[in-house]
């Protein structure tokens, strides 16, 4: 019998201390939003792509304007002038696709910049974050930004604003005071 109630107490225990886990949540956009030096690297990445986007289309616009001459003069001229400027058209669009691959592919130099300019400020927000969580002995902290479905959350579980104040001892972040939240803030209660 002191057996069976020991178990009991010691499950009832276990079960207790699973129960007393602590979660907080963090919004993401929010946080990134108020660091000037990310704003700067969007900034930055946007122009690229933008002028990239441009001489892309520069070139293709070039192969279009190729085949329209060489439609108009396609009836005059000699088979292997055809073929010649046929080749140069394939060519050319060949380069502007090669080009396009370069810039916004996978592995591309968009994707490389991004890499350079946003992944430090990113491993500092995640940083903080685990340092936060570590030290308030938090067993989760979600991310209300990336899609992870929290339909209600208190916002005296949001600890975004601790997160902004940690890395400002490491970057320059939005003062407190001058921080902007989104429209809405579920949980405000």
């Amino acid at each position: 019998m002191k057996k069976v109630i020991l178990t009991a107490i010691l499950m009832f225990a276990l079960s207790a201390a699973s129960f007393a886990q602590k979660y907080a949540f963090v919004d993401t956009e929010y946080i990134l939003r108020n660091i000037p030096e990310y704003t700067d690297a969007q900034d930055i990445l946007d122009e690229l792509a933008s002028e990239w986007q441009k001489e892309i289309e520069d070139m293709f616009a070039e192969v279009d304007n190729m085949y329209k001459e060489y439609q108009a003069e396609a009836v005059l001229l000699p088979e292997d002038m055809k073929r010649q400027k046929e080749n140069e058209i394939i060519q050319l669009e060949k380069e502007a696709k090669a080009l396009q691959k370069k810039r916004f592919g996978v592995d591309g130099d968009l994707q490389k910049k991004r890499q350079e300019l946003v992944q430090p400020i990113q491993e500092k927000v995640f940083n903080a974050i685990e340092e936060i969580a570590n030290t308030r002995n938090y067993a989760f902290v979600f991310d209300k930004a990336s899609g992870a479905t929290i339909l209600y959350a208190q916002t005296k579980f949001d600890i975004s604003d601790d997160v902004l104040d940690e890395i400002g001892s490491v970057m320059q972040t939005v003062k407190k005071e001058n921080r902007q939240r989104s429209e809405y803030q579920g949980g405000n209660k």
